[in-house]
Protein backbone atom coordinates (compact mmCIF):
# COMPACT_ATOMS: atom_id res chain seq x y z
CA UNK A 1 0.00 0.00 0.00
CA UNK A 2 1.28 3.47 -1.02
CA UNK A 3 -0.27 6.48 0.29
CA UNK A 4 -0.67 9.48 -1.99
CA UNK A 5 -1.76 12.83 -1.67
CA UNK A 6 -4.22 11.40 1.27
CA UNK A 7 -5.18 8.56 -1.06
CA UNK A 8 -4.19 4.82 -0.69
CA UNK A 9 -3.27 3.56 -3.72
CA UNK A 10 -1.61 0.04 -3.98
CA UNK A 11 1.19 -1.08 -6.73
CA UNK A 12 0.18 -3.03 -9.65
CA UNK A 13 0.19 -6.89 -8.68
CA UNK A 14 2.00 -5.73 -5.34
CA UNK A 15 5.11 -5.07 -7.93
CA UNK A 16 7.88 -2.27 -6.61
CA UNK A 17 7.42 -0.42 -9.21
CA UNK A 18 10.63 2.37 -8.36
CA UNK A 19 13.23 -0.11 -8.08
CA UNK A 20 11.63 -2.20 -11.63
CA UNK A 21 11.47 1.39 -12.71
CA UNK A 22 15.10 2.25 -12.12
CA UNK A 23 15.98 -0.98 -13.80
CA UNK A 24 14.16 -0.68 -16.82
CA UNK A 25 16.20 3.13 -17.15
CA UNK A 26 19.28 1.06 -16.77
CA UNK A 27 18.10 -1.70 -19.18
CA UNK A 28 17.78 1.28 -22.10
CA UNK A 29 20.75 2.79 -21.26
CA UNK A 30 22.78 -0.50 -21.45
CA UNK A 31 20.98 -1.13 -24.67
CA UNK A 32 22.21 2.76 -25.88
CA UNK A 33 25.87 1.77 -24.85
CA UNK A 34 25.82 -1.35 -26.53
CA UNK A 35 24.32 -0.51 -29.51
CA UNK A 36 25.36 2.81 -30.50
CA UNK A 37 28.33 2.10 -28.69
CA UNK A 38 29.69 0.15 -31.85
CA UNK A 39 28.81 3.06 -33.94
CA UNK A 40 30.65 5.22 -32.37
CA UNK A 41 33.60 3.30 -32.28
CA UNK A 42 33.49 2.81 -35.71
CA UNK A 43 33.01 6.51 -35.80
CA UNK A 44 36.65 6.53 -34.19
CA UNK A 45 38.32 3.98 -36.33
CA UNK A 46 37.17 5.58 -39.23
CA UNK A 47 40.34 8.00 -38.40
CA UNK A 48 42.73 4.61 -38.85
CA UNK A 49 41.13 3.53 -42.30
CA UNK A 50 42.29 3.92 -45.79
CA UNK A 51 39.91 5.49 -48.31
CA UNK A 52 38.45 2.07 -49.22
CA UNK A 53 38.23 0.84 -45.60
CA UNK A 54 36.26 4.39 -45.05
CA UNK A 55 34.07 3.30 -47.56
CA UNK A 56 33.86 -0.46 -46.06
CA UNK A 57 33.13 0.89 -42.26
CA UNK A 58 30.45 3.52 -43.40
CA UNK A 59 28.71 0.45 -44.85
CA UNK A 60 29.11 -1.26 -41.26
CA UNK A 61 27.32 1.20 -39.52
CA UNK A 62 24.63 2.39 -42.26
CA UNK A 63 21.64 0.39 -41.66
CA UNK A 64 21.85 0.78 -37.62
CA UNK A 65 23.05 3.73 -36.20
CA UNK A 66 19.99 5.81 -36.55
CA UNK A 67 18.05 2.99 -35.19
CA UNK A 68 20.31 2.87 -32.33
CA UNK A 69 19.62 5.86 -31.25
CA UNK A 70 16.40 5.24 -30.56
CA UNK A 71 17.37 3.65 -27.07
CA UNK A 72 18.43 7.36 -25.79
CA UNK A 73 15.64 8.54 -26.69
CA UNK A 74 14.31 5.80 -24.95
CA UNK A 75 16.30 5.94 -21.98
CA UNK A 76 15.08 9.90 -21.74
CA UNK A 77 11.69 8.90 -21.86
CA UNK A 78 11.51 6.41 -19.22
CA UNK A 79 13.31 8.60 -16.96
CA UNK A 80 11.46 11.78 -17.75
CA UNK A 81 8.39 9.68 -17.55
CA UNK A 82 9.41 7.77 -14.27
CA UNK A 83 11.48 10.27 -12.21
CA UNK A 84 10.67 14.00 -13.61
CA UNK A 85 11.87 15.37 -10.92
CA UNK A 86 15.05 13.61 -11.39
CA UNK A 87 15.12 14.38 -14.85
CA UNK A 88 14.52 18.29 -14.22
CA UNK A 89 17.45 18.13 -11.38
CA UNK A 90 19.79 16.71 -13.43
CA UNK A 91 19.06 17.84 -16.72
CA UNK A 92 19.53 21.43 -16.04
CA UNK A 93 22.42 20.81 -13.45
CA UNK A 94 23.97 19.82 -15.90
CA UNK A 95 22.67 21.62 -19.20
CA UNK A 96 25.90 22.88 -21.36
CA UNK A 97 26.80 19.17 -20.74
CA UNK A 98 23.64 17.69 -22.24
CA UNK A 99 23.78 20.33 -25.15
CA UNK A 100 27.57 19.41 -26.14
CA UNK A 101 26.58 15.82 -26.15
CA UNK A 102 23.63 16.89 -28.56
CA UNK A 103 25.51 18.68 -30.63
CA UNK A 104 27.96 15.69 -30.80
CA UNK A 105 25.66 13.34 -31.97
CA UNK A 106 24.13 15.77 -34.32
CA UNK A 107 28.15 15.93 -35.88
CA UNK A 108 28.13 12.73 -35.88
CA UNK A 109 25.24 12.15 -37.83
CA UNK A 110 25.68 14.88 -40.18
CA UNK A 111 29.06 14.22 -41.34
CA UNK A 112 28.32 10.71 -42.73
CA UNK A 113 25.18 11.94 -44.92
CA UNK A 114 27.76 15.05 -46.46
CA UNK A 115 31.13 13.17 -46.88
CA UNK A 116 28.94 10.83 -48.97
CA UNK A 117 27.38 13.37 -51.60
CA UNK A 118 30.87 13.96 -52.87
CA UNK A 119 33.75 12.61 -54.03
CA UNK A 120 36.25 15.42 -53.74
CA UNK A 121 38.89 14.77 -51.43
CA UNK A 122 39.03 18.08 -49.69
CA UNK A 123 35.11 18.10 -48.80
CA UNK A 124 35.74 14.14 -47.62
CA UNK A 125 38.97 14.83 -45.26
CA UNK A 126 36.66 17.76 -44.04
CA UNK A 127 33.33 15.62 -42.81
CA UNK A 128 35.92 12.57 -42.75
CA UNK A 129 37.29 14.29 -39.63
CA UNK A 130 33.97 16.31 -38.26
CA UNK A 131 32.63 12.13 -38.31
CA UNK A 132 35.51 10.98 -36.36
CA UNK A 133 35.13 13.85 -34.12
CA UNK A 134 31.83 14.05 -33.10
CA UNK A 135 32.37 9.77 -33.07
CA UNK A 136 34.91 10.63 -30.24
CA UNK A 137 33.65 14.27 -28.23
CA UNK A 138 30.07 11.97 -28.01
CA UNK A 139 31.34 9.13 -25.87
CA UNK A 140 33.47 11.15 -24.04
CA UNK A 141 30.92 13.78 -22.80
CA UNK A 142 28.28 10.97 -22.03
CA UNK A 143 30.70 9.53 -19.88
CA UNK A 144 31.45 12.58 -18.20
CA UNK A 145 27.70 12.81 -17.63
CA UNK A 146 27.16 9.12 -16.24
CA UNK A 147 30.12 9.33 -13.75
CA UNK A 148 29.32 13.07 -12.22
CA UNK A 149 25.30 11.52 -12.05
CA UNK A 150 26.17 8.38 -10.13
CA UNK A 151 29.03 10.10 -8.04
CA UNK A 152 26.79 13.23 -7.27
CA UNK A 153 29.26 15.91 -8.43
CA UNK A 154 27.36 19.03 -8.59
CA UNK A 155 30.76 20.40 -11.05
CA UNK A 156 30.22 19.61 -14.77
CA UNK A 157 34.24 19.24 -15.30
CA UNK A 158 35.62 16.48 -12.59
CA UNK A 159 38.86 14.51 -12.44
CA UNK A 160 36.65 10.97 -12.04
CA UNK A 161 34.16 11.95 -14.38
CA UNK A 162 37.04 12.77 -17.08
CA UNK A 163 38.51 9.09 -16.66
CA UNK A 164 34.92 7.76 -16.80
CA UNK A 165 34.66 9.84 -20.08
CA UNK A 166 37.52 8.00 -21.54
CA UNK A 167 36.79 4.76 -20.36
CA UNK A 168 33.98 4.74 -21.87
CA UNK A 169 35.11 6.42 -25.45
CA UNK A 170 37.52 2.93 -24.69
CA UNK A 171 34.39 0.90 -24.38
CA UNK A 172 33.28 1.95 -27.85
CA UNK A 173 36.26 1.22 -29.58
CA UNK A 174 36.62 -2.43 -28.84
CA UNK A 175 32.56 -2.21 -29.19
CA UNK A 176 33.21 -0.81 -32.74
CA UNK A 177 36.02 -3.71 -33.45
CA UNK A 178 33.78 -6.75 -32.21
CA UNK A 179 31.05 -5.60 -34.66
CA UNK A 180 33.68 -4.68 -37.11
CA UNK A 181 34.75 -8.39 -37.00
CA UNK A 182 31.57 -9.88 -37.14
CA UNK A 183 30.92 -7.93 -40.16
CA UNK A 184 34.22 -7.43 -42.80
CA UNK A 185 35.77 -10.72 -41.89
CA UNK A 186 39.17 -10.57 -43.80
CA UNK A 187 42.41 -8.00 -44.09
CA UNK A 188 40.35 -5.21 -42.36
CA UNK A 189 38.92 -7.56 -39.13
CA UNK A 190 42.53 -8.51 -38.81
CA UNK A 191 43.95 -5.11 -39.07
CA UNK A 192 40.92 -3.80 -36.47
CA UNK A 193 41.75 -6.30 -34.28
CA UNK A 194 45.11 -4.58 -32.80
CA UNK A 195 42.88 -1.34 -31.64
CA UNK A 196 40.50 -3.78 -30.08
CA UNK A 197 43.11 -5.35 -27.96
CA UNK A 198 44.55 -2.03 -27.07
CA UNK A 199 40.94 -0.02 -25.92
CA UNK A 200 40.84 -3.59 -23.63
CA UNK A 201 43.60 -2.63 -22.14
CA UNK A 202 42.88 0.96 -21.81
CA UNK A 203 38.90 0.38 -20.56
CA UNK A 204 40.50 -1.36 -17.57
CA UNK A 205 43.24 0.76 -16.55
CA UNK A 206 40.77 4.17 -16.92
CA UNK A 207 37.62 2.37 -15.69
CA UNK A 208 39.81 1.75 -12.15
CA UNK A 209 41.70 4.70 -12.12
CA UNK A 210 38.29 6.60 -12.47
CA UNK A 211 36.92 4.59 -9.57
CA UNK A 212 39.87 5.29 -7.36
CA UNK A 213 39.60 9.05 -7.57
CA UNK A 214 35.80 8.95 -7.43
CA UNK A 215 35.84 8.86 -3.60
CA UNK A 216 33.32 5.88 -3.92
CA UNK A 217 34.29 2.61 -1.53
CA UNK A 218 36.47 0.35 -3.43
CA UNK A 219 36.11 -2.65 -0.78
CA UNK A 220 32.51 -2.76 -1.56
CA UNK A 221 31.38 -5.91 -2.67
CA UNK A 222 28.90 -4.32 -5.77
CA UNK A 223 32.36 -2.33 -6.29
CA UNK A 224 35.00 -5.67 -6.46
CA UNK A 225 32.68 -7.90 -7.75
CA UNK A 226 32.75 -5.43 -10.54
CA UNK A 227 36.00 -4.65 -11.17
CA UNK A 228 36.38 -8.47 -10.81
CA UNK A 229 34.31 -9.05 -13.65
CA UNK A 230 35.10 -6.58 -15.77
CA UNK A 231 38.89 -7.86 -15.62
CA UNK A 232 37.27 -11.51 -16.55
CA UNK A 233 35.10 -10.08 -19.85
CA UNK A 234 37.80 -8.13 -21.20
CA UNK A 235 40.18 -10.82 -21.08
CA UNK A 236 37.53 -12.97 -22.70
CA UNK A 237 37.36 -10.33 -25.23
CA UNK A 238 40.97 -10.36 -26.26
CA UNK A 239 40.91 -14.31 -26.32
CA UNK A 240 38.12 -14.19 -28.80
CA UNK A 241 39.43 -11.42 -30.54
CA UNK A 242 42.46 -13.69 -30.69
CA UNK A 243 41.39 -16.70 -32.16
CA UNK A 244 39.11 -14.70 -34.71
CA UNK A 245 35.35 -16.17 -32.93
CA UNK A 246 33.85 -12.69 -33.55
CA UNK A 247 30.44 -13.70 -31.77
CA UNK A 248 32.57 -14.75 -28.60
CA UNK A 249 33.66 -10.67 -28.42
CA UNK A 250 30.48 -9.36 -28.88
CA UNK A 251 29.35 -11.48 -26.36
CA UNK A 252 31.70 -10.26 -23.77
CA UNK A 253 31.18 -6.90 -25.03
CA UNK A 254 27.65 -7.53 -24.09
CA UNK A 255 28.73 -8.93 -20.35
CA UNK A 256 30.94 -5.57 -20.14
CA UNK A 257 27.83 -3.52 -20.53
CA UNK A 258 25.62 -5.46 -18.06
CA UNK A 259 28.34 -5.14 -15.47
CA UNK A 260 29.12 -1.80 -15.92
CA UNK A 261 25.18 -1.28 -15.31
CA UNK A 262 25.54 -3.14 -12.04
CA UNK A 263 27.89 -0.65 -10.87
CA UNK A 264 25.90 2.24 -11.99
CA UNK A 265 23.10 0.52 -10.13
CA UNK A 266 25.05 -0.67 -7.18
CA UNK A 267 26.80 2.62 -6.65
CA UNK A 268 23.81 5.11 -7.11
CA UNK A 269 20.85 3.29 -5.29
CA UNK A 270 18.88 4.31 -3.62
CA UNK A 271 19.08 7.78 -4.95
CA UNK A 272 18.11 8.12 -8.32
CA UNK A 273 19.92 11.70 -8.34
CA UNK A 274 22.32 11.67 -5.32
CA UNK A 275 23.41 15.49 -6.30
CA UNK A 276 20.13 16.60 -5.18
CA UNK A 277 19.37 14.63 -2.36
CA UNK A 278 16.61 12.36 -5.13
CA UNK A 279 15.96 8.49 -3.84
CA UNK A 280 14.45 6.80 -6.36
CA UNK A 281 11.00 6.60 -3.92
CA UNK A 282 11.25 10.17 -3.75
CA UNK A 283 11.53 10.54 -7.33
CA UNK A 284 8.88 8.59 -8.43
CA UNK A 285 5.37 9.39 -9.80
CA UNK A 286 2.53 8.87 -8.37
CA UNK A 287 0.92 5.32 -8.10
CA UNK A 288 -2.10 5.64 -10.01
CA UNK A 289 0.18 6.98 -13.49
CA UNK A 290 3.34 4.62 -12.47
CA UNK A 291 0.31 1.65 -12.75
CA UNK A 292 -1.10 3.24 -16.00
CA UNK A 293 2.72 3.39 -17.78
CA UNK A 294 3.34 -0.30 -16.59
CA UNK A 295 0.60 -1.67 -18.36
CA UNK A 296 1.33 0.86 -21.54
CA UNK A 297 5.30 0.09 -21.40
CA UNK A 298 4.84 -3.79 -21.11
CA UNK A 299 2.83 -3.25 -24.38
CA UNK A 300 5.07 -0.90 -26.23
CA UNK A 301 8.22 -2.68 -24.62
CA UNK A 302 7.98 -5.42 -27.06
CA UNK A 303 6.65 -3.49 -30.29
CA UNK A 304 10.14 -1.76 -29.96
CA UNK A 305 12.06 -4.73 -29.17
CA UNK A 306 10.59 -6.81 -32.33
CA UNK A 307 11.48 -4.03 -34.97
CA UNK A 308 15.28 -4.25 -33.67
CA UNK A 309 15.03 -7.80 -34.14
CA UNK A 310 13.36 -7.64 -37.44
CA UNK A 311 16.49 -5.07 -38.72
CA UNK A 312 19.52 -6.64 -37.41
CA UNK A 313 17.80 -10.06 -38.80
CA UNK A 314 17.51 -8.39 -42.39
CA UNK A 315 20.89 -7.32 -42.00
CA UNK A 316 22.82 -10.07 -40.78
CA UNK A 317 25.99 -11.46 -41.52
CA UNK A 318 29.17 -9.95 -43.54
CA UNK A 319 28.73 -6.90 -45.85
CA UNK A 320 29.63 -7.35 -49.20
CA UNK A 321 32.26 -5.78 -51.16
CA UNK A 322 30.31 -3.73 -53.17
CA UNK A 323 28.15 -2.57 -50.16
CA UNK A 324 28.41 1.41 -49.44
CA UNK A 325 27.02 3.53 -46.68
CA UNK A 326 22.86 3.86 -47.20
Amino acid sequence: MVEFGGLTTEWLFGLPLPTLWFGLVLFALGAFLLLDGFDFGIGVLFATGSKSERERLLAVIGPFWDGNEVWLVVFGGLLFAAFPSAYASLFSRYYLLTFAILAGLGLRGLAPELYEQRDDDRWQRIWGLAFVVGSTLTPFLFGLLLVNWVTGATATLTLHGVFGGLALLAFCVLDGVAFCQLKTPGELAVRMRVHGLRAGIAYLALLLVSLAVSGVDLQSPVVLGCVFASILLIGAYSWTLRRDRPVGAFVAVGGVVLVLLVLFGGLAFPYIDRGAGLTIQDAFISPLMANLMTIATALLLPLVLSYFVVLYSAFSGPIESEESYG
